[in-house]
């Protein structure tokens, strides 16, 4: 395209074109005497063309772009992680499926802003522990955009209370939709991405999925099988092209933290350097480097601990803040293999 931009460029700043009629130069004269005549015809008419031509390559830019934006499905995205992830990967220019169970309204909200910013976005309800939902769901994505380049796996539910007093129901409609709800979404998104052996996945875990927490078995036990899950589809699918990997977020900022009451969050602050919680931006900021990043294309397996220190919790906030099992990155380095090679 620049081989050309230039070779026009010349073209028409020659002579012969300089003495051809506007008309059949395509351009409109708004001056036609001043082009004709004076020492500066030559550098006002390539002037002109040069405007014209990079006008043009620009619109053609733009719209290559936005053939080639990546369409992304994230799962549970119509609040919190979910929501700031959706709405950073479709200001950054992606097509993005905005999937929510329940809060419609939530959802539209996030679909508009994410068209606001000059993105695209659709909205889809399902469960995704239902396997018709989820094929439903990968088939509306294809029908709007033709494929799917990045699934964000980031729905999930909690039903905290204490081993003893677990019902199998809790145990079971955890494991559904933060494990079972993961399998099925990446089945289904990879048969798409093997077509086009591209493909990149990013599964929201938890840093209970490592440390395990009270109160929390049924959590727990879900996010550590969604980083043995991650790991296993990244060494299955690395074949084709397509990345796996998990976040494992820590104490984010959410509508939970901020009913813990002044003293309490002061406890929690007190053990974290940075002094502050995490927030669903900075995860989905991480998720945009492993989405979308040409820096991101040879890592995959790995586990991102975004952390500072882990507080566990007991019940639905009518059990006191213990700390259990803290958890402090400023002493603990973290290695990630990459296929084969070390990064610190």
């Amino acid at each position: 395209m620049a081989a050309a931009s230039a070779a026009a460029a010349a073209a028409l700043a020659s002579p012969a074109a300089l003495s051809a009629s506007p008309a059949r130069r395509g351009l409109v004269s708004f001056a036609a005497p001043a082009l004709r005549s004076g020492p500066g015809t030559r550098a006002v008419a390539l002037s002109g063309v040069r405007t014209h031509v990079a006008a043009v390559e620009q619109a053609v830019a733009q719209d290559a772009t936005k053939l080639e934006a990546p369409v992304v499905v994230v799962t549970g995205a119509s609040r919190g992680i979910g929501k700031a992830i959706a709405l950073t990967l479709g200001k950054a220019g992606c097509k993005v499926l905005v999937n929510y169970a329940r809060s419609s309204k939530e959802a539209e909200e996030v679909s508009k802003e994410i068209e606001a910013s000059g993105g695209q976005a659709i909205t889809f309800g399902g469960d995704v522990s239902k396997e018709a939902d989820v094929e439903s769901m990968i088939k509306t994505a294809v029908d709007t955009w033709g494929t799917i380049d990045v699934l964000v796996n980031n729905a999930g539910i909690t039903r905290d209370t204490l081993l003893m007093r677990m019902r199998k129901s809790q145990w079971q409609d955890v494991i559904d939709l933060n494990l079972t709800g993961v399998f099925l979404c990446t089945q289904a998104a990879t048969k798409v991405m093997m077509k086009k052996r591209k493909g990149r996945i990013i599964n929201i875990a938890s840093i209970v999925g490592l440390t395990g927490n009270v109160g929390q078995a049924n959590y727990a036990a879900a996010k550590a099988g969604v980083i043995g899950f991650t790991k296993t589809v990244a060494r299955e699918y690395a074949s084709r092209n397509i990345n796996a990997n998990a976040v494992a977020p820590g104490f984010i900022s959410s509508d939970m933290t901020a009913e813990l009451g002044e003293e309490l969050e002061r406890k929690i602050l007190s053990t974290v350097p940075l002094g502050r919680y995490g927030t669903p931006e900075d995860v989905a900021g991480l998720v945009e480097f492993l989405a979308l990043s040409p820096a991101a294309s040879y890592i995959t397996g790995q586990v991102w601990l975004q952390l500072v220190c882990m507080f566990c919790f007991l019940g639905s906030l009518n059990f006191e803040v213990f700390l259990l099992n803290s958890f402090a990155l400023w002493g603990h380095v973290q290695v990630l293999t990459i296929d084969g090679g070390m990064v610190m």
